[in-house]
C-alpha cells in the first residue's frame, strides 16, 4: 500500500550543509553562532544547524532555515539564499506541507538557475550541485503526490548534474529517488537495479543515508517474499540506524518490519513495530508516516476482529491521509471503513464509504503515468548513447569529407559561388516584391476593419441615447442624470480608442462594463452580469474595439428583458487552441422566440449591428490570415427547456504592437 513514503528519508543526506558542520553537534554548531560576528559565517551555521534539526524536529528546521534566507537576502549571498529554500522546502515535506515545499524548491531552482547563468568563477560546481538539490527535491514532491513521471523527469535532470561534477555521494541517492519511483510503480526488477547501484557506492564511501538505501532493498525482497533476504536487510538496515541515528528511517523500517511478520504470521511481534513506528512518527510530527502506522495496526485489528479498535486506527489513518491529500491512503482506508461497518452489521456506513472508496480509487489511476516515466527514463538512456554514436560518427564523417574534398574543391566552389550569388540575388527580388504586396493588402484590411468600426461608433451612440430617452420618460430626471454621467463616461472611453484598430482587452472589458452599469439602472437591476478573464491572456492581448457590444446589447433586449423573473449574463474571455474566444451567456428567453416576439420591432436595427461585427470578422481574417468565426446556440435543458443562449466569438491571438 505505502509506495512512496521513503521520499522523505533522503532528503537527509541530500541537503547537507558545508563541510565544516559535518560532525559537529548543534550544541557546538549553536555556540559558534552565538560567537560568530560574520554574516557569511553566520548563514552558514544556521542552514546547518536547520539540516542538524531534519532527523528530529522539523519545526526547528524551518525556524533556522527561515534566519538564515532573510540574512542572505540582506547581503545578497545568493548561494546560501539559494540553500536556505532548499532547507525550508525539507521542513514542509516533512511536516506533509507538500504545496509549501515545492515552491520553496522552485524558488531555489530559480536562484540557482540564475546564478548558473551570470556565474563563471570558480563556485560553478557548488552552483550546479545546488541545482541538481532543487530538481531532485522536486521531484520528492511530485512522488509524495503520486505525479511520477514528473518525478522521474526531475531526477534524471538532477543525476545528469551530478554525473558531470562526480558527486558520487548525490549521485547514489538519486539512483535511490529512482528507484523508489519504480517500486512505486510495481517495477521490481528497476527498482533493485537501482538500489543496488546505490548501495554499492554508499557502501564505499560510507554515506550515512545507507540505512535507507538497505531498508528499500529489503522492501523488493518482501514483495518478492523472500522472507530470508528481507529480514537478512531490515537487521542491517537497524544496526546502520544505530550507527547513524535517523527517526524517520527507523519509523520506517518499523513498519516494514511489521509488514514482514505480519506476512510471515507473528501478528504480536507485527503490531509491537507498528506501535514503535506510531511512536517515533508521533515523536516528530510526521504524518504521512503516522497516517501508515494507523493503517497497519487498524488491518491488524480487524483480522482479529477487534472492530472497535480497528475502526478507531483506521479512521486517523484516513484524517491525516485528507490533510496530506494522499488520495492512494484515502482510497484504501475508504476501502477499510467500508469491510469494517459490513463487519459491524452497519451496511448505510459500509455503503457510504465504499461510495468514497470508488471516487478515490478512480483520482489515483496512474496508467498514463507509468507510460510516461517509462518513457522519460528510455530517452535519458538513448539520449545519452545517441550523443556518443554521434561523436563518434561525426568523426569518422569529417575524414571522408575532407579527402572527397580535396578532388572536387575547386569545381564545387565555383559552381556553389554562381548558384549563391543566383540564388540571392533571385530571393531577393522574391522577398521584395512579397513584402510590397503583402503590405499593400494588409493596409486595406486596416482601412476596411476602421471604415466597420467607424459604422459601429454612430450605431452604438444611436443605441445609447435612445435608451436616455426612453429612461427620462420612465424614472425622471434625477435618475436621467445619473445615466448620463455613466454614459459620459462610457462616450469617452469609446472615443479614446475610436482611432485604434485594435485596444487591449482589459479596455473592452472596462467598456462592457461600463455599459452593462447603464443598461442595469435602465432597466431597474432585471438583470444581473458577470465578466471573467483567464489567466492565460497576456496583458498585450487585443481585439478590435466595440465588437462585443453588439452581442450583449441583443442578449439584453431580447433575451433578458421579455423574461420574467431575474436574468443574468456572463462574458467569459478565454485561449482555446490558439484562439481567443469570448463567450456571452444569457439565462433568456431563447433567441428563436425573441425573434417570434420582436420581429416587429427592432429586429432591422439590431441585424444591421450583427451584420457590421460579422464584416469586422472578415476583415480581421483577411489582416491575420487566420480563421474568425461567431456562433450563436440556444441553450437547451435535458427536458427540452429553453434555458437562454451563448454566444461564441473565436478570434485570432493578436497584440498591441
Amino acid at each position: 500500500m505505502r509506495k512512496l513514503y521513503f521520499f522523505l528519508f533522503l532528503l537527509f543526506g541530500c541537503f547537507s550543509g558545508f563541510t565544516f558542520a559535518q560532525n559537529s553537534t548543534i550544541d557546538s554548531l549553536k555556540l559558534a553562532l552565538t560567537n560568530s560576528k560574520n554574516d557569511i559565517d553566520r548563514i552558514q551555521l544556521l542552514n546547518t544547524i536547520a539540516v542538524e534539526y531534519q532527523s528530529s524536529d522539523p519545526k526547528l528546521v524551518l525556524e533556522y532555515a527561515n534566519k538564515a534566507l532573510q540574512l542572505s537576502k540582506k547581503i545578497k549571498f545568493k548561494l546560501a539564499e539559494g540553500t536556505s529554500y532548499l532547507n525550508i522546502g525539507n521542513g514542509n515535506i516533512i511536516l506533509g506541507n507538500y504545496p509549501e515545499a515545492l515552491r520553496n524548491f522552485s524558488n531555489a531552482q530559480a536562484v540557482f538557475e540564475k546564478e548558473l547563468e551570470s556565474n563563471s568563477s570558480e563556485n560553478k560546481k557548488e552552483i550546479k550541485n545546488g541545482l541538481a538539490r532543487a530538481y531532485g527535491s522536486i521531484g520528492i514532491v511530485f512522488s509524495e503526490q503520486s505525479s511520477y513521471t514528473k518525478a522521474l523527469q526531475y531526477h534524471l535532470k538532477a543525476v545528469k548534474i551530478y554525473e558531470e561534477t562526480n558527486d558520487l555521494g548525490r549521485s547514489a541517492r538519486i539512483y535511490n529517488n529512482i528507484g523508489i519511483v519504480y517500486k512505486a510503480q510495481g517495477e521490481d526488477f528497476k527498482a533493485l537495479n537501482y538500489y543496488i547501484k546505490c548501495l554499492k557506492i554508499q557502501e564505499k564511501i560510507k554515506d550515512e543515508t545507507v540505512g535507507i538505501t538497505t531498508t528499500n532493498i529489503g522492501n523488493i525482497y518482501l514483495h518478492q517474499k523472500n522472507y530470508a533476504k528481507a529480514i537478512e536487510y531490515y537487521t542491517k538496515a537497524k544496526s546502520l540506524f544505530e550507527k547513524y541515528p535517523n527517526q524517520i528511517g527507523l519509523g520506517e523500517l518499523h513498519n516494514n518490519l511489521g509488514l514482514y511478520f505480519k506476512q510471515t504470521g507473528k501478528t504480536d511481534e507485527a503490531l509491537g513495530n507498528y506501535n514503535q513506528a506510531l511512536a517515533i512518527f508521533n515523536s516528530i510530527g510526521n504524518k504521512f508516516g503516522a497516517s501508515d502506522s494507523y493503517y497497519y495496526i487498524g488491518e491488524i485489528f480487524l483480522e482479529q476482529k477487534k472492530y472497535q479498535e480497528a475502526l478507531v486506527a483506521t479512521n486517523k489513518a484516513l484524517a491525516l491521509a485528507k490533510e496530506l491529500n494522499v488520495m492512494e491512503q484515502v482510497k484504501n482506508t475508504e476501502q477499510r471503513l467500508s469491510e469494517i461497518y459490513d463487519k459491524l452489521n452497519q451496511p448505510a456506513e459500509a455503503l457510504a464509504h465504499y461510495k468514497m472508496f470508488t471516487i478515490a480509487k478512480d483520482s489515483v489511476s496512474n496508467n498514463e503515468s507509468i507510460r510516461n516515466s517509462v518513457r522519460t527514463e528510455m530517452n535519458f538512456e538513448f539520449d545519452k548513447k545517441e550523443a556518443l554514436q554521434k561523436k563518434e560518427q561525426e568523426k569518422k564523417e569529417l575524414i571522408y569529407n575532407e579527402q572527397s574534398k580535396r578532388h572536387r574543391q575547386q569545381i564545387g566552389f565555383v559552381i556553389l559561388f554562381i548558384l549563391l550569388i543566383f540564388g540571392i540575388v533571385f530571393l531577393f527580388y522574391n522577398r521584395l516584391q512579397l513584402k510590397k504586396t503583402l503590405t499593400l493588402q494588409k493596409e486595406l484590411a486596416e482601412y476596411e476593419q476602421k471604415a466597420l468600426h467607424l459604422q459601429m461608433n454612430p450605431h452604438f451612440v444611436f443605441n445609447c441615447l435612445g435608451s436616455i430617452s426612453s429612461f427620462i420618460v420612465q424614472n425622471g430626471t434625477d435618475s436621467a442624470i445619473k445615466y448620463l454621467s455613466k454614459f459620459s463616461k462610457l462616450m469617452r472611453l469609446t472615443l479614446e480608442y475610436s482611432k485604434e484598430s485594435l485596444i487591449p482587452v482589459d479596455k473592452e472589458i472596462e467598456s462592457l462594463q461600463n455599459y452593462l452599469e447603464l443598461e442595469q439602472l435602465r432597466f431597474n437591476k432585471k438583470f444581473e452580469f458577470n465578466i471573467t478573464k483567464s489567466g492565460e491572456l497576456e496583458d498585450d492581448m487585443a481585439l478590435p474595439p466595440l465588437l462585443l457590444q453588439p452581442f450583449v446589447e441583443n442578449a439584453i433586449i431580447h433575451g433578458l428583458i421579455p423574461k420574467t423573473g431575474k436574468g443574468y449574463i456572463d462574458i467569459d474571455f478565454s485561449i482555446e487552441e490558439q484562439s481567443l474566444v469570448c463567450k456571452i451567456i444569457d439565462n433568456g428567453i431563447g433567441f428563436n422566440k425573441s425573434k417570434e416576439m420582436k420581429e416587429n420591432l427592432v429586429s432591422v436595427h439590431k441585424s444591421m449591428a450583427l451584420d457590421i461585427t460579422r464584416k469586422r470578422l472578415e476583415m480581421m481574417e483577411a489582416m491575420t490570415t487566420k480563421t474568425s468565426n461567431v456562433e450563436i446556440e440556444e441553450r437547451v435543458a435535458s427536458n427540452g427547456e429553453i434555458m437562454g443562449t451563448i454566444v461564441i466569438l473565436k478570434l485570432p491571438i493578436q497584440y498591441i504592437k
